[in-house]
């Protein structure tokens, strides 16, 4: 018995070690924790249980026989986040550059087919040089269960990647599949193809983080959710982040208790809104005005940021959030925008998270480059996100609706289950300086004074068409609010909708304008 505890704990020092004391000091150098030291940091102390410690890989060429480390080079297993039960895998690059093999790759299909039986979020913990080129084609087949379970998986369990060194080629499209995507300036990079490649095809001379760096891929690409300046800021965000989210498709988003109260009034709201239809205003200190504790979590912060799309808590539960943003390209919906925004709009459906709309939208962004580059294909995306969710649907219009960005933004009329606006909103097909020049064409070519003339036209307009009374009179607003309301009324009807009941039409799925 003595001989086979002193094997036993031979192999778990062997597993450990990684890759050995120099590697890991390598790591170190580089700015980077090793696979286990990122777990410890991730889950609640102690709970970590390890599974298949000591696989190994089965390749016999190449002088690979020989060379064997128990765990292959990634570590797996399942903890605890704030009580909550998580599977995790973490890359670890002092093992063959975390290279994935047929071993490697069946250690991360298991722990994610665990967490589909029981119901659990998986975070996968990205630090690797690829494919096991030693291995052939049985890497490459590695890399397609793991899609394959990514794909399964997707809107079932939340799924998190962390891309914590490099993560290049085929491995890119595990975490491109997953729900949200982290990276760390500096130490993190995404891209399909290296600056070697890209170099030789294109003659384009580019460093690894210039193509693929966490700046590039936060606010350029827009492939990362999260951008932080170190590992610990990472994982600090992915706890916060699983606060906010359930375990699985079939539950509610978790409750916390707050000092906020519900019926707190914001008189900051009252003047917060320009009256003026062209001037900006920051729609993020509205927000915070309005939800628990004044905090928001922002998702895609640096990309299209003419939209803003995060998580906060109305009256403690979770809400997505998703704002035009008037202080950026005066709130336009673009196809950036648009896209980041039926994402996060699928996301929040999938999980069971209610969505709250603040409205403040002028139109489609005009343009050449926007109409080439698909804006109508684009802009169907958020329409259809919103018009095929289930979730409880709250839309608050705070200043400008026009045109089809009206419709667009969880009208009524896309099943939004409470429609408000504040006695300022403005709801037409166009603006009402735009619709003058069409309407009132004829009197204004007539006219004595043309600018006198225009000015009374379209305040005529503003009365008549660009307001919510009309839309009110039609039922397509609920109620008109006072700006200071906004907090107790959004949570009454949250509260209202606790125990909605929609669905979509049986189908196998549907076609969304990819």
């Amino acid at each position: 018995m003595s001989d086979h505890r002193q094997r036993l704990e031979a192999l778990h020092r062997e597993a450990e070690a990684g890759g050995g004391a120099s590697r890991v000091a390598r790591q170190h150098e580089a700015g980077k924790y090793t696979a286990r030291e990122r777990i410890e940091k991730l889950l609640d102390a102690g709970s970590f249980v390890e599974l298949d410690k000591f696989v190994t890989h089965q390749c016999t060429d190449f002088g690979m026989e020989s060379q064997k480390v128990p765990g292959d080079g990634v570590v797996t297993g399942y903890g605890r986040v704030d009580g909550r039960l998580i599977y995790v895998f973490a890359q670890d690059f002092t093992v063959f550059g975390g290279s994935l093999s047929g071993a490697f790759a069946k250690k991360i299909c298991k722990i994610m087919d665990l967490a589909m039986k029981v119901g659990a979020p998986v975070i996968g913990l990205n630090d690797s040089g690829g494919a096991r080129i030693q291995e052939g084609v049985v890497s490459l087949a590695g890399y397609a269960d793991i899609f394959l379970r990514n794909t399964m998986a997707s809107g079932v369990i939340p799924q998190i990647s962390a891309i914590v060194g490099p993560c290049a080629g085929g491995a890119v499209y595990s975490p491109a599949i997953t729900d949200f995507v982290m990276m760390v300036d500096q130490t993190s990079y995404m891209f399909i193809t290296g600056p070697d490649v890209v170099k030789t095809v294109t003659s384009e001379d580019v460093t690894k983080q210039q193509l693929g760096g966490a700046e590039i891929h936060a606010g350029t690409s827009g492939v990362s959710h999260f951008r932080y300046g170190d590992e610990d800021a990472m994982i600090a965000g992915i706890r916060e982040l699983l606060s906010f989210l359930p375990s699985n498709n079939a539950e509610q988003p978790p409750r916390v208790a707050t000092q906020d109260p519900p019926d707190r009034r914001a008189p900051e709201l009252a003047s917060l809104v320009p009256a003026e239809p062209s001037r900006p205003y920051d729609m993020k200190a509205l927000i915070r005005l309005v939800v628990d504790e004044g905090y928001l979590f922002e998702v895609h912060a640096e990309y299209a940021m003419n939209m803003v799309v995060g998580f906060a808590r109305l009256g403690g539960r979770p809400v997505g959030v998703v704002a035009n943003q008037p202080e950026v390209l005066a709130g336009c919906l673009d196809i950036d925008a648009s896209v980041k925004a039926a994402r996060f709009v699928r996301f929040c459906d999938a999980f069971n998270i209610p969505l709250v709309t603040f409205v403040d939208v002028p139109g489609f962004l005009p343009g050449v480059a926007q109409e080439y580059g698909g804006i109508i294909r684009h802009g169907a995306k958020l329409l259809y996100a919103f018009a095929e969710a289930t979730v409880p649907k709250v839309t608050l219009i705070t200043r400008k609706a026009y045109g089809g960005a009206y419709d667009v933004m969880a009208s009524k009329h896309i099943r939004a289950d409470i429609n408000l606006a504040y006695p300022t909103a403005e709801i037409a097909v166009m603006g009402p300086d735009g619709a003058v020049n069409i309407v009132y064409r004829k009197e204004l070519g007539e006219a004595g004074d043309p600018v006198a003339a225009k000015a009374e036209y379209v305040e005529r307009y503003r009365e008549t068409f660009a307001n919510p009374f009309k839309a009110a009179e039609l039922g397509y607003i609920d109620a008109v609010i006072d700006p200071m309301d906004t907090r107790p009324r959004l949570i009454d009807a949250l509260k209202m909708l606790e125990n909605k009941r929609d669905t979509n039409p049986p189908k196998k799925h549907g076609n969304i304008p990819l």
